[in-house]
């Protein structure tokens, strides 16, 4: 298991989607990329939120799990997704 280093000063955002009504849906992170909470913020709100956090842009898409017979599988999910497509 690698071990990361944990620096809180690095802040994450990852854009999921823009709606039609004008708000952006996105992850963020605090440390490491891959805890996230998500959050909905109209697109002022958005820009001014990233600029006063600095935060840094993840362009990639959320990784689906790499084994989906896991027995964790079930767990691996996010918000979006859940409102975007049915699920077991």
């Amino acid at each position: 298991m690698e071990v990361k280093d944990f620096d809180p000063t690095r802040k994450f955002v990852r854009v999921l989607a823009t709606l039609p009504n004008g708000l952006i849906e996105f992850e963020f992170a605090v440390g490491e990329p891959e805890l996230a909470v998500e959050l909905v913020m109209p697109k002022a709100a958005f820009d001014e939120f990233c600029a006063s956090n600095q935060v840094e842009f993840i362009a990639d898409p959320v990784a689906a799990p790499a084994d989906g017979d896991a027995a964790d599988a079930d767990f691996h999910w996010n918000l979006h997704q859940a409102t975007h497509q049915r699920f077991r």
